[in-house]
């Protein structure tokens, strides 16, 4: 049975420049020239960019790497961590009329190598000598690739390679050639043009480049700037990688459509800081931040005394029924008075440790949530809106509205798009931010865009009759056992990773009599568990190998087992005893499982649970 339902389009623009980003940010830098534009923390001081400062170097960006020899439609490669010089690169590569490709700080060399290749990137402009090494190992295998240029060059020995500038050098390079240029290139821009290439994660074979139109990204910033009210107030903490489409979305597109300023910390180990020192009024969290942040509390609730557990309890308590009211939008005069009340006594404390006390609107989305999350901090005063999109169609899909969010569903359709569930259950959708085509590969961008426009997302979903949509797993990842059962493996997966205690599950069953599970544990919330039980440890693995944490993590199986039908329970389960990583290619960049890499690695002890 086919579904279907519509959004009324949000009105454009008149003149096609202004639907460019680049337009976008002369236009703002016109007209807010002194308000900030981003911050970065660097040695312990934020510095602070106003929109003028942040035109003017993509400007400068820009027209140094025309002097590179960059011209209309080449492709330049941003390889870093996030920081303000990788957005002013994007926007200056975009502005000449190049495509800016992203690449994952935590891409090993033979992935670089692929991205690049793929991509005929002539520039890369990587931050700092660990970066650099990756392209400069592979650099003969990159006949299109002219030059490289380091943002931090300290420690880097091939600065006298002639290929090789530095981030300040190419800044010179556009200074002395004069900034007109780039406004005169961006005037020339059409909506049409492509200024964007995002590889997608590569679950289940090489990465594939999605090529993503100054229109698509006008168009999802036009939606996302209405559903969640998104203003020159608000603040937002850029930490996931500016490569994620998400996060582009938050950072580059959103910001320079809204005014909304972007904050860059330190990133890594000091993410918590960071998220404590900004105090982000708008937050996007995919579901492991959430769920690192419910498990960091539950570690703390487990040291606090009995009066501080209590008191935890009951006002987690007392804001789960309130949570229900500010979704429905009924909270009314008393609520907000038992609201004060519970911020004086848990909620502010708890808001301001995780970096969320001014935070009003935020969003989990990138891939499934457990329901229990969202129940968690919806009870402390944050209002976390399920969403779902993908790179194809610009993160463009679903959120849930104001006034009626539904938990354990990701909402209605966007803003000026269309979705449908298709007779085999797979969600598809159609709009304006509908991505151009994967590049290379019209074979892949034929079978992903038929002929009426519509988007076959790969994911298997349900909706009800009032436009409410759930998604239920991947399609190539649903498990068929060997009695027929369809059963969705993320279901399941998302209900172990809910505890505390579990950091990854991989359900297995495909083919097979009954359903198993490779669990990875949580390093940091076990370890504390053990060493409060006086159990000593080295590793990560001897800690796995331990006898009570294998019955400790029995208890979290057989208590998820019983929300699920018999056939749907964890029959056996085995740790995974390493840290699961992107550069040991079990992980994508974006943090999701490579199932068929996780399968061969664990092939023996796979069929050791089924022996």
């Amino acid at each position: 049975m086919t579904a279907t339902t519509r959004a009324e389009p949000t009105a454009v623009a008149a003149d096609d420049n202004v639907r460019t980003l680049p337009a976008k940010l002369l236009a703002r830098a016109a007209a807010t020239p002194h308000d900030v534009a981003l911050r970065h923390k660097h040695l312990g001081v934020w510095q602070e960019y106003s929109w003028s400062d942040y035109a003017d170097l993509a400007r400068t960006v820009g027209v140094g790497l025309r002097s590179l020899g960059v011209g209309p439609g080449d492709t330049v490669a941003i390889h870093s961590e996030n920081r303000p010089e990788w957005v002013v690169a994007d926007l200056g590569i975009q502005g000449m009329g190049g495509v800016a490709v992203g690449v994952y700080p935590t891409s090993p060399a033979a992935e670089v190598q692929y991205l690049l290749s793929h991509s005929d990137s002539k520039v890369v402009i990587a931050e700092d000598e660990e970066q650099l090494d990756k392209t400069m190992q592979v650099w003969d295998q990159l006949p299109e690739l002219d030059h490289l240029v380091v943002i931090d060059p300290r420690g880097v020995r091939v600065l006298d390679d002639p290929r090789v500038l530095t981030f300040e050098e190419l800044l010179e390079r556009g200074r002395e050639r004069g900034l007109a240029e780039y406004d005169e290139s961006v005037a020339a821009l059409s909506p049409s043009d492509v200024g964007v290439i995002v590889y997608t994660s590569g679950t289940t074979g090489p990465p594939k480049g999605a090529m993503i139109s100054q229109a698509n990204m006008h168009a999802a910033a036009e939606a996302y700037v209405e559903v969640f009210a998104i203003d020159r107030s608000d603040d937002v903490l850029s930490y996931l990688p500016l490569c994620h489409i998400a996060e582009r979305l938050v950072t580059v597109i959103n910001g320079v459509s809204s005014g909304a300023v972007a904050n860059f910390g330190e990133g890594g180990e000091s993410f918590a800081n960071d998220m404590r020192e900004v105090q982000p009024t708008f937050f996007l969290g995919v579901p492991r931040v959430w769920e690192k942040m419910l498990a960091s509390i539950q570690v703390r609730m487990n040291d606090a005394s009995w009066v501080k557990r209590r008191n935890f309890d009951f006002w987690t308590g007392v804001g789960q029924g309130l949570a229900t009211k500010r979704m429905n939008d009924t909270f009314g005069g008393i609520d907000h008075l038992v609201y004060a009340l519970g911020w004086v006594l848990l909620y502010r404390s708890l808001k301001e440790r995780l970096g969320l006390a001014r935070c009003n609107k935020a969003l989990s989305g990138a891939a499934p949530i457990a329901p229990q999350v969202l129940e968690f901090m919806w009870a402390i005063g944050v209002p976390v809106r399920e969403g779902y999109g993908q790179t194809e169609n610009t993160a463009q899909g679903t959120v849930n509205p104001t006034g009626d969010v539904r938990i354990g569903t990701v909402g209605t359709v966007i803003i000026g798009s269309e979705i449908r569930i298709a007779d085999d259950g797979e969600i598809l959708t159609r709009g304006p931010a509908t991505f151009v085509g994967y590049l290379k590969n019209e074979e892949a961008t034929a079978a992903t865009i038929d002929s009426d426009g519509w988007l076959h997302t790969g994911d298997i979903g349900v909706m009800t009759d009032d436009g409410y949509l759930s998604i239920t797993d991947r399609k190539k990842d649903i498990i068929i056992t060997a009695g027929g059962k369809n059963i969705s493996p993320s279901e399941i997966e998302n209900r172990l990773k809910v505890s505390p205690l579990v950091r990854e599950a991989v359900v297995i069953g495909d083919r097979r009599k009954y359903l198993t599970a490779l669990i990875g544990i949580e390093f940091d919330t076990v370890g504390d568990w053990a060493t409060r039980q006086g159990i000593p440890y080295t590793t990560y693995e001897d800690l796995s190998h331990k006898p009570e944490v294998r019955a400790l993590i029995e208890e979290v199986v057989q208590k998820v087992n019983t929300e699920f039908a018999q056939v749907e329970t964890v029959k056996r389960f085995e740790f995974m005893a390493v840290e699961l990583d992107h550069e040991d290619g079990q992980l994508t960049a974006t943090q999701k499982v490579k199932r068929t890499a996780i399968a061969d690695q664990f092939r023996d002890l796979i069929e050791e649970m089924y022996a």
